[in-house]
C-alpha cells in the first residue's frame, strides 16, 4: 500500500491478515490437511501429530471464524471438517512454502547451527 507521501505503509497491508493466518502452524498444518478430503477430528490429529485435541479444536474454531474452514455435524458425535472454497485458495500458497522449505531449511538449519556456535563460544569464561 502507499501512503498519501508515496511511501510503502504497512499500517493496513493485506499481508497482515495473511500472516495471522499462516503464523500458526496447527492453522497450516490443518488446512493441508484437509486439502485432498473431508477429514474427522481425530483423523486430523493423527494425521497432523503432535498437536492436542483442545489445540486442534482452537484451531478448527478459528478457521472456521475466516471462512477457511466447514464443520459439519451428522449423526450423533460425528463431526468432519472440510475446506470451504476461500480455504481451497490458500493451498497453493502453502505449497510454495512448502516448496520453499524444502529446498533452503537445510540452508536455514546450516545458519541456525552456525549462530548458536558463535553464541555458546561467547558464552565460555576466556582463558
Amino acid at each position: 500500500m502507499q501512503n498519501v507521501d508515496g511511501a510503502a505503509s504497512l499500517v493496513d497491508c493485506p499481508t497482515r491478515l495473511a500472516v495471522e493466518i499462516i503464523s500458526d502452524k496447527w492453522a497450516v498444518l490443518a488446512l493441508f490437511g484437509l486439502s485432498q478430503k473431508p477429514r474427522r477430528h481425530g483423523e486430523l490429529v493423527g494425521l497432523i501429530g503432535g498437536v492436542s485435541r483442545k489445540v486442534l479444536t482452537q484451531t478448527l474454531r478459528r478457521l472456521q471464524e475466516y471462512g477457511l474452514v466447514d464443520r459439519r455435524a451428522e449423526a450423533p458425535r460425528r463431526v468432519e471438517y472440510s475446506l470451504t472454497d476461500l480455504g481451497r485458495t490458500l493451498i497453493e500458497p502453502i505449497e510454495v512454502l512448502t516448496n520453499w522449505a524444502r529446498e533452503y531449511g537445510g540452508d536455514i538449519a546450516d545458519f541456525q547451527e552456525a549462530a548458536e556456535a558463535v553464541s555458546s563460544d561467547r558464552a565460555r569464561p576466556a582463558d
